[in-house]
């Protein structure tokens, strides 16, 4: 049986649906991330697992014991909201201590869990500091000290880096994932950050409607995407208007591109990553196109390309100087496993 069980969540406000049946089954120590664009659900399915908000229908379970109708505070879940939430009257130590307070802990239970968890974000010798006194990423650790001094069940986080800059943000994502997993606690992120995501997760449940219309790996999500809108959300990718020539082809316009094995007919889209084309000398690839746009993104170069495709973009590392400028013939060419095709309907939700 999984630890944290969603089973036929659903949540109407009036005529509009937010969230519609959702199931979800979460292993002990598993981080999961609930990952789409606004309005997709992913809040209100937070919500509603915290005990924020009540379902119209379906239930919430962590070990078999159903919290569907509980409180908050008896959930034993640890919370880290967007704003952070900290109390700015109270310091860093006041901050920690107060749900460890809640919880009747002695006052040296309480000086222990403290100690413990002011060491596991690196916050020791700014106990004494109050909210306005650090950074943001200082009180990002505040926040995550919180929500861990309590020892909870599951940690819950609602897009708490969005705040931060690029670079703090991708320094956390590395530091809360090896917290997690040294933790061995069981995580369901909230966020609209395909990086996010991807770096900190075990399994990614992308969000549509209210629905998760997949449900994988990181990179089986990138890799292998079952819904336009996954092949479109997830990632940068070059859409082509299509029609399925077989099982493993595709014809656009009068062109026939080999494709991955698809069991398709009729109007179809195909997929291609930028990463997934190479750059070649003309004459070389059997795609011979103009390069429109050169861009230098620093880890990469990001070319736009005029084919008889369509226009394409191409991202090329950035290992050596880029020998093509821009109005320069190129050409194109690509693996028949790496084209990925699709109905043009969305797929089946999951």
């Amino acid at each position: 049986m999984s630890f944290l069980t969603i089973k036929g969540l659903g949540k109407r406000f009036g005529d509009f649906v937010a969230v519609d049946q959702l199931d979800l089954e979460v292993e002990r120590g598993e981080f999961v991330s609930l990952l789409g664009p606004s309005g997709c659900g992913k809040t209100t399915t937070l919500q509603m697992v915290a005990g924020f908000i009540e379902p119209s229908r379906g239930t919430v379970s962590v070990a078999g014991r159903d919290i569907t109708r509980l409180r908050p505070e008896k959930r034993g879940m640890g919370i880290v909201f967007q704003s952070y939430a900290l109390f700015p009257h109270m310091t860093v130590e006041q901050n920690i201590a107060f749900g460890l307070q809640m919880r009747g802990l002695t006052a040296a239970e309480q000086r222990q869990r403290i100690d413990e968890t002011l060491a596991l974000v690196r916050l020791q010798g700014l106990q004494a500091r109050y909210p306005r006194e650090l950074s943001g990423g200082q009180r990002q650790r505040v926040a995550i000290a919180r929500a861990l001094a309590i020892r909870p069940e599951v940690l819950l986080l609602d897009e708490p880096m969005s705040n931060l800059d690029a670079k703090l943000r991708e320094e956390m994502h590395i530091e809360m994932r090896a917290i997690q997993r040294h933790l061995g606690i069981t995580t369901i992120l909230v966020t609209h950050d395909q990086v996010e995501a991807m770096t900190m997760s075990d399994r990614i449940a992308v969000m549509h409607g209210g629905r998760i219309v997949q449900l994988d790996t990181p990179y089986g999500a990138y890799e292998h995407p079952k819904s336009n809108f996954a092949s479109t959300f997830l990632g940068k990718t070059n859409r082509l208007e299509a029609q399925a020539v077989g099982s493993t082809a595709v014809q656009v316009e009068t062109v026939e591109l080999p494709s991955a094995p698809h069991a398709l007919h009729g109007a179809v889209h195909a997929y291609i990553r930028p990463e997934k084309i190479r750059v070649l000398a003309p004459g070389q690839g059997r795609w011979p196109g103009t390069v429109k746009t050169k861009l230098f993104l620093g880890s990469h170069w990001m070319l736009e390309v005029e084919t008889a495709l369509g226009p394409l973009r191409v991202s090329v590392p950035n290992s050596q100087a880029l020998a093509v400028e821009e109005g320069g013939a190129v050409a194109l060419d690509w693996r028949a496993e790496d084209l990925r095709v699709l109905p043009r309907t969305e797929a089946a939700h999951v």
